[in-house]
């Protein structure tokens, strides 16, 4: 079938359309299988050898590793969480800043990985920097799990991989049931208020799902794995997919807001 048609409209006039691509274990295909970065889809996968050092990792804490959240509260606290396990301090996390974000590194919608890195790596042993690099053996554990793949370089200065998006099916589908119940658990950890992958854990229990830059988005219901890809990278053409797909109909428009609040237009 041809790419879904994700379009936006204005009193009545389209400004935007938006092509959404999609490969499923279950068959489904829309458009073409694009091969495009993992980017933080990636991170229930990333989160494993950070399962693989404990055995008394509270949910929370799996959860976290596994989010792009939005710096909340109790996010942070999760993040604070890990770094204690780790042994570790903010000055430890390898990602950068995030313009308009609090506590500077800790911020980082990307800090509950990176901790997770480091209480991973005081598991096993391995060195605790440089852990980003390729050549460092969290990293090439990460690697190992993903198979073969182009290594580019993620925003927050980890290796990501790309790959086609059935393979990221595949991929997707290795998150250990730990660490999928962790995320199914506390779903407002992995994203945080509004974000898409929060919103559709909330609407189908059960369902574990992982949003990535760049209109990336994977999903599962336990038994097969979804990914989507928004051609030119524009996030806010997933939930229209997801609604014609996976029937979510929560999803299936979304209002447009001026800066008063005011809906003015959908994207459907």
């Amino acid at each position: 079938m041809d790419a879904i048609r994700v379009t936006v409209q204005r009193g009545g006039v389209v400004e935007a359309v938006h092509r959404v691509h999609v490969r499923s274990t279950a068959g489904d295909t829309y458009g073409d299988d694009l091969h495009c970065f993992f980017r933080s889809s990636l991170k229930p996968v990333q989160a494993i050898p950070l399962l693989e050092g404990y055995d008394d990792l509270d949910d929370d804490e799996l959860a976290i590793a596994s989010a792009s959240h939005q710096a909340e509260p109790p996010q942070l606290d999760a993040v604070r969480k890990l770094l204690a396990r780790a042994g570790a301090t903010v000055d430890d996390l390898e990602n950068g800043l995030q313009d308009g974000r609090p506590d500077g590194k800790l911020g980082h919608n990307c800090s509950g990985k990176h901790a997770g890195m480091l209480a991973a790596c005081r598991a096993h042993g391995w060195p605790l920097h440089p852990y980003r690099s390729p050549e460092h053996p969290l990293q090439q554990r990460v690697a190992a799990l993903v198979g073969d793949a182009e290594i580019g370089i993620d925003g927050c200065g980890v290796p990501t991989f790309a790959l086609p998006l059935s393979r990221m099916c595949d991929v997707f589908m290795q998150t250990p049931e730990r660490i999928r119940a962790a995320m199914v658990a506390w779903p407002e950890l992995v994203g945080g208020i509004g974000s898409a992958d929060t919103e559709l854990m909330r609407a189908c229990p059960g369902w574990f799902a992982k949003g990535g830059a760049e209109g990336l988005f994977c999903v599962s219901d336990g038994t097969n794995a979804w990914a989507f890809k928004v051609e030119d990278g524009a996030s806010r053409g997933l939930r229209p997919a997801l609604a014609q797909v996976l029937g979510v109909d929560e999803f299936r428009e979304v209002d447009v807001r001026n800066s008063r609040g005011e809906v003015v237009g959908s994207i459907s």
